[in-house]
């Protein structure tokens, strides 16, 4: 793993403890908001252990925000031009999905996301990770298999699609090559 997605991890633990904090939730009462261990939050906090996608998706989605919305409070960057060099990467420590914040930090309710998603991979989302916003993909190179609820998109290269009101999701790579798609995320207010 590289310095900046060491630091980013570093970060993100930071903020996960600093947003259960603000709002005076014990360890165990996050835990059971999201559905995980007190235990696994415990080494999240303290860095012993990077979460993964999908524990992100549950903790954001307890603290009634997006990933996207807890990871870019991590990244703490300013401007307005975000070069390549400086865009934050997360890597999933399970399945290597890779996540790379494009757009810079601004007051505009829109995150762009660019995601690199491994051959075999299946990556689950709660309904609750994609509460506050509206959400679009667009994918830009292999196939992805998108299952929303019970409605499986089965997507090309080129193909946007408009994502539903929040529903439990799965992102899959069925795939011999790299899947790489934008997440476009409009935020509502508060966000």
């Amino acid at each position: 793993m590289n310095t900046i997605e060491d630091n980013l991890n570093q970060r993100i633990s930071a903020r996960i403890r600093i947003e259960r904090e603000s709002r005076g939730w014990s360890l165990s009462e996050l835990a059971e908001r999201a559905g995980v261990s007190r235990a696994m939050i415990h080494k999240i906090e303290r860095a012993d252990s990077s979460p993964t996608a999908t524990m992100l998706g549950r903790l954001s989605g307890a603290f009634g925000i997006s990933m996207s919305t807890l990871i870019a409070r991590a990244e703490m960057q300013e401007g307005k031009l975000l070069r390549l060099e400086n865009q934050p990467v997360w890597r999933d420590p399970q399945s290597h999905y890779l996540r790379r914040h494009v757009s810079p930090r601004s007051d505009l309710p829109i995150d762009l996301v660019q995601v690199e998603l491994p051959p075999g991979s299946d990556i689950p989302m709660p309904a609750s990770s994609y509460a506050l916003a509206r959400q679009l993909i667009w994918l830009q190179q292999g196939e992805l298999l998108f299952v929303e609820g019970d409605t499986q998109h089965r997507m090309r290269a080129g193909d946007c699609l408009e994502l539903g009101p929040p529903n439990d999701c799965r992102f899959i790579n069925e795939s011999q090559e790299n899947c790489v798609y934008l997440v476009v995320r409009l935020n509502h207010s508060g966000s």
